[in-house]
């Protein structure tokens, strides 16, 4: 007999981790020598006690599985292509659970590069995924829903996901470009869940020097914060990179009545 769903964060970091590869700052350096927590690829997990779903499948699948006590996931829903989000799926062929037949949900955009691009063709055409829609799924209690949302589309188009239960509702948005370049009212969405788990990857446009953010388009969180002032008790930050100084001090989120999300947090649903 299952018991009650509830959500789990796996991961809160943005698709290199942190440690984040090439960097030697003092962030990635005390984390990987230990003297700091290491910090997984953002992922949320789903539970009834017996049957585990992922959001998402990051490079730190493995992990992420151990946190949740289960030896292989019984679905997994991605949200886009892009390195942090789909690589964990290398980790269901042969090599490594050879599962057989896991349904593994997307959308048409993100299952038609599944299908046309080695390795993740094989994972289908040797049974180890079904590819199934991802735009309104009942698991057996729970419903989880996909949110078309604005976001590099170098090979797929990126969703987020409403997951509603008996007890609680659950918002994950990890990727978006922009609040303004969305279709709905990103207010109205955190409204309507009990916690929202959202972009928040740059604070600001400080961070990356040596970059042009807008090559790499995310709302900063700043904004985020300041564009949903008094719903700050509904969200958690997620998918900071590495350089996001809320990694170091959460006050500046904090005051402002936010939070950032953390590794083993769980929620009702």
């Amino acid at each position: 007999m299952t018991g009650a769903w509830e959500a789990v964060v796996l991961g809160i970091a943005q698709d290199g981790g942190v440690p984040h590869p090439g960097c030697s700052c003092r962030r990635c350096e005390a984390s990987a020598t230990g003297a700091a927590p290491r910090l997984h690829v953002a992922c949320i997990g789903l539970s009834d006690g017996q049957r585990v779903f992922l959001l998402d499948a990051t490079p730190d699948l493995p992990a992420q599985l151990r946190a949740m006590d289960a030896a292989r996931p019984d679905g997994i829903f991605l949200t886009h292509a892009h390195m942090g989000h789909v690589t964990g799926l290398v980790y269901l062929g042969r090599e490594a659970l050879a599962t057989r037949g896991m349904p593994v949900h997307a959308t048409a955009s993100m299952q038609a590069f599944l299908r046309a691009n080695a390795p993740w063709r094989d994972l289908a055409e040797q049974g180890h995924v079904t590819l199934r829609p991802c735009e309104h799924v009942d698991i057996g209690g729970l419903t989880v829903t996909a949110l078309p949302v604005p976001h590099r589309a170098e090979h797929t188009d990126t969703v987020g996901y409403r997951v509603e239960g008996p007890r609680g509702s659950l918002l994950f948005i990890p990727d978006i470009d922009s609040w303004d370049a969305w279709d709905r009212d990103v207010r109205d969405e955190v409204a309507n869940v009990d916690v929202a788990l959202l972009d928040a990857t740059f604070f600001s446009p400080d961070e990356l020097a040596h970059r042009d953010t807008g090559e790499i388009p995310h709302p900063f969180t700043r904004d985020t914060m300041e564009r949903l002032a008094g719903l700050g008790d509904r969200v958690r930050l997620i998918h900071l990179n590495h350089t996001n100084p809320l990694l170091d001090d959460d006050g500046p989120a904090r005051e402002r009545g936010f939070a950032v999300a953390r590794e083993g947090e769980r929620f009702a649903l």
